[in-house]
């Protein structure tokens, strides 16, 4: 579904990836680990068209990214290509990005109705049953400054979900979030997982990363060091790199 080869990224001349290659099939479960600051959200990020890269491919379901994007941005607009991706491509960040003066039920409803061209109706009961979907139906009329930081996770999962994406990214989706609160949020995507969602998450949840995936990714310093089965990479790495960081989290 996902397919990136020989991708070049670079910030101020300086390259990140350096001929980066990766396929992620329809249905498949990715889970990228590394260290803070070795690229994963800028490789998630370039997979829905929030980052331009330099050269490469990066392709979802046969559309080609790049010089679209470059033409977007020096355009001021999106173009029909870039707009289908993102539908596609549901993304959810590790800080929420709700509106934050938007009831929760608003939060999902406007994309649908502004986008898609989904009467408000139709919208708002679509909304209920993906609240419904993450535990949160009771909150529809709460305002993210009402919620736990799991619980505004949690809208943000059922926002990107209002779109009826084909795969989902998920950029740390726990990383902002109280110990306690953690479970909650990697439920609902062990959920999503088990629908047969296609999924790509960067995670320092490692134990999550071995139960729910079934391909894994170790990235460090914009390199793909090491990539495998769960069980290969967790059990038996090969890489010095990956196996000193795995020491850290594992123990």
């Amino acid at each position: 579904m996902i397919e990136i080869c020989n991708l070049l990224k670079e910030y101020d001349h300086q390259p990140l990836f350096k001929g980066l290659n990766l396929d992620i099939a329809k249905g498949s479960v990715v889970a990228i680990i590394g260290p803070s600051g070795s690229g994963k959200s800028t490789l998630l990020r370039c997979m829905n068209g929030l980052e331009t890269f330099q050269r490469g491919c990066v392709s979802v379901d046969g559309h080609n990214l790049y010089g679209v994007l470059e033409r977007d941005y020096n355009k001021g607009q999106e173009s029909i290509i870039i707009k289908s991706i993102r539908r596609k491509v549901g993304m959810v960040f590790q800080q929420f990005n709700l509106f934050p003066h938007m009831s929760a039920l608003h939060n999902l409803t406007v994309a649908p109705i502004h986008v898609l061209g989904i009467q408000r109706a139709e919208a708002e009961t679509d909304a209920i049953s993906l609240l419904k979907k993450v535990h949160l139906e009771e909150k529809a009329q709460k305002y993210p400054g009402q919620l736990s930081g799991g619980e505004q996770q949690r809208v943000a999962i059922a926002r990107a979900l209002a779109m009826n994406p084909e795969a989902m990214l998920f950029d740390e989706p726990t990383s902002s979030l109280d110990p306690e609160m953690i479970e909650e949020v990697l439920q609902v995507i062990k959920d999503l997982v088990s629908e047969g969602m296609t999924t790509i998450i960067s995670t320092h949840e490692m134990a999550f990363a071995r139960d729910v995936s079934t391909h894994v990714v170790f990235l460090d310093k914009g390199e793909i060091v090491e990539q495998g089965s769960p069980k290969s990479i967790f059990s038996h790495p090969q890489n010095d790199r990956t196996k000193s960081f795995l020491n850290r989290f594992m123990k």
